[in-house]
C-alpha cells in the first residue's frame, strides 16, 4: 500500500503558474504509473497527465504544451508544473499511483483555483 499527499494548490490569476507535488509514503521506483487527475464541480474525474516507471508521459489534449509531469524516484515525489493557467483549469487535483487494479491509490486532493 502507498499513501499519497498532494500539495502546492492555491489561487492563481489566469496566465500564472503553480507546481503541484505528490509525496508518497514509500518508494515509487517500481510503481508502474504515477499520475495527476482533476475533477471540477459537477464533472467526472479526468486524467491530466501520467508518467510511467520508464519515464514515458501522456497528457490530456487540454493541457499539452502547458503542463509538465515529472517524477523524482529518489524523493518519492511526483510533480505537475502548470503554466499559462486558465480558468477552466480550476478543479481539485488528485495524485494517483497504479500498478494493477488491486494497487490503485489516490491522494486526498488539492484545490487549484484560477481566477482574476
Amino acid at each position: 500500500q502507498v499513501q499519497l499527499v498532494e500539495s502546492g494548490g492555491g489561487l492563481v490569476q489566469p496566465g500564472g503558474s503553480l507546481r503541484l507535488s505528490c509525496a508518497a509514503s514509500r518508494s515509487i521506483f517500481n510503481i508502474f504509473i504515477m499520475g495527476w487527475y482533476r475533477q471540477a464541480p459537477g464533472k467526472q474525474r479526468d486524467m491530466v497527465a501520467i508518467i510511467t516507471s520508464g519515464g514515458s508521459t501522456r497528457y490530456a489534449d487540454s493541457v499539452k504544451g502547458r503542463f509538465t509531469i515529472s517524477r523524482d524516484n529518489a524523493e518519492n515525489t511526483v510533480y505537475l508544473q502548470m503554466n499559462s493557467l486558465k480558468p477552466e483549469d480550476t478543479a481539485v487535483y488528485y495524485c494517483n499511483s497504479y500498478n494493477d487494479p488491486r494497487q490503485n491509490y489516490w491522494g486526498p486532493g488539492t484545490q487549484v483555483t484560477v481566477s482574476p
